[in-house]
C-alpha cells in the first residue's frame, strides 16, 4: 500500500479554486443590455419590453446569478425587513432549564411547566407574530422578532431599529420615551394598549368596552351580582383597560366598584390554577364566600381556574360563572366552552404591518389610531346555552 507523502501526508490538500459568483455586469454582457436594464428586471421596477426581459432572465438562469439583497438595500435605502418587539414574560428564574432525570427524561409538573417556575410563552403574542409574518410575507418582506428583556431591553430595541425599515412594538414592551426616541429614527406602530401621545401609529382593540359588555350580560341576563375581576400582570396596558371597563360596568349597574382587582395573576394558565387553589382554600376555610362570577383578564387565566374548579367538583357555571378575554382555541374546545371577548389577535399583527408599509410608502401620511372591533362570545361557562 502506497503511503501519501508531503502535504497530503500531513492532512493538507490543495485548495479547490473558488468559483467566482456571477455579477450584474456579467448578466448584462451575456444578454447584451445595459446594467440598468438588468437592475430593472431584477427589481421589478421600470419598463422593460418582453423580448429584452426574456433575454435577461435567460442570462440570469445560465449564469446562476443571485441578486444581492444588501446591495439592493443600499440603492433603495431599505432593508426589506421589519422589526417586531415583544415584552419579556418575567424574571429570569422563570426561564430556567427543565429538570431532568439521570436517564435524560424531562420532568414536567401538572401545570405543564418545569419545576421551579412557569415556562415563558403566550398564545396572544404567538398569534400577533403569526399575523405580522404572514402580512410581511405577502408583501415580500421579512420580520425580525426580538424579546426585550431587561436590563438590555432599551439597547436591544435601539439596535433593532438600526437594522430594519420599521418597527412594531407591543404595548408595555418599552418605556414611552424609548419608543418616542426610536420613532424619530424609523416608523413605529404600537400594538395594543391605549392611544399613544407620541408621533407614531397605533393599532389596538377596545379592551374596556369588551369587558363592560361582558359584565353587563352577567348581571342583566343571569342575575349575578357578586362579580369579581381576576387581573393580569400589573401595569400592562391591556389589563389596565380591561379593569377600567369592569369598573365602568359595575358603576353603571349600581354595584360596588372595587378600587383594586379581587385577584392578580400574570396572564398564564399555571398562575390561574394557583389563584384558583387559593380561592378554594379561602372558601373552604370559611374566610370568603365563592363569587357568583369571575371575569378573568384573559382566556389562559380563565382556563387555569376552570381546570381546578372542575377537578374539585365545582359546577361551572352552576356554582360560579367564568369568563375570559382573547378568544383562543382552548376556550372553544374546553368543557364547558369558555365565554370570552374575542379579539382578532392575528388581525392585529397583519394590520400593524399594513400600517407600517403605508407609512414607509408615504412618510407624510397623518398618524393613525385604529381600534379593531371585538366580539363577546357567549358560551356555556357563563350559563348561556
Amino acid at each position: 500500500m502506497t503511503r501519501p507523502r508531503g502535504a497530503a501526508a500531513r492532512g493538507v490538500f490543495p485548495a479547490v479554486p473558488a468559483v467566482r459568483a456571477a455579477t450584474i455586469r456579467d448578466v448584462a454582457k451575456r444578454a447584451g443590455v445595459s446594467v440598468s436594464t438588468v437592475s430593472r428586471v431584477v427589481s421589478g421596477t421600470g419598463y422593460v419590453n418582453a423580448d429584452t426581459r426574456r433575454l435577461v432572465e435567460k442570462a440570469i438562469a445560465e449564469l446562476g446569478y443571485v441578486p444581492s439583497a444588501s446591495a439592493r438595500g443600499l440603492v433603495a435605502r431599505r432593508t426589506g425587513t421589519l422589526g417586531l418587539c415583544l415584552p419579556d414574560a418575567g424574571p429570569a428564574a422563570h426561564l430556567r432549564e427543565p429538570a431532568r432525570t439521570g436517564s435524560g427524561v424531562e420532568l414536567i409538573t401538572d401545570d405543564g411547566t418545569a419545576p421551579g417556575g412557569p415556562a415563558w410563552g403566550s398564545l396572544y403574542f404567538g398569534e400577533v407574530v403569526r399575523g405580522a409574518e404572514f402580512a410581511a410575507w405577502q408583501a415580500g418582506l421579512s420580520v425580525i422578532v426580538a424579546v426585550a428583556r431587561p436590563p438590555e431591553a432599551e439597547a436591544r430595541a435601539r439596535d433593532l431599529a438600526g437594522r430594519v425599515d420599521g418597527l412594531i412594538v407591543v404595548a408595555g414592551t418599552l418605556p414611552d420615551d424609548v419608543v418616542e426616541h426610536v420613532a424619530h429614527r424609523v416608523p413605529v406602530v404600537l400594538v395594543a394598549g391605549p392611544r399613544p401621545a407620541g408621533g407614531y401609529d397605533h393599532v389596538g382593540v377596545d379592551n374596556a368596552r369588551g369587558v363592560q359588555v361582558l359584565v353587563e350580560h352577567l348581571v342583566r341576563a343571569h342575575g349575578i351580582r357578586d362579580v369579581r375581576y381576576v387581573a393580569g400582570r400589573a401595569g400592562t396596558p391591556d389589563d389596565i383597560g380591561r379593569f377600567r371597563g369592569f369598573r365602568a360596568a359595575m358603576r353603571a349597574l349600581g354595584l360596588p366598584v372595587p378600587a383594586e382587582p379581587a385577584l392578580r395573576g400574570d396572564f398564564s394558565r399555571a398562575t390561574g390554577r394557583r389563584l384558583a387553589r387559593g380561592l378554594l382554600a379561602e372558601h373552604r376555610g370559611g374566610r370568603s364566600p365563592m363569587p357568583g362570577a369571575l371575569v378573568c383578564a384573559n382566556d389562559e387565566t380563565a382556563l387555569g381556574f376552570l381546570d381546578v374548579l372542575t377537578a374539585e367538583g365545582f359546577d361551572v357555571p352552576g356554582d360560579v360563572a367564568l369568563t375570559g378575554f382573547d378568544g383562543i382555541d382552548g376556550g372553544r374546545t374546553s368543557s364547558p366552552r369558555l365565554t370570552t371577548v374575542e379579539q382578532p389577535m392575528t388581525g392585529l399583527g397583519r394590520l400593524a404591518v399594513d400600517v407600517l408599509r403605508a407609512c414607509l410608502a408615504d412618510p407624510r401620511l397623518p398618524r393613525q389610531d385604529l381600534l379593531v372591533p371585538v366580539r363577546v362570545l357567549l358560551r356555556e361557562s357563563c350559563g348561556t346555552h
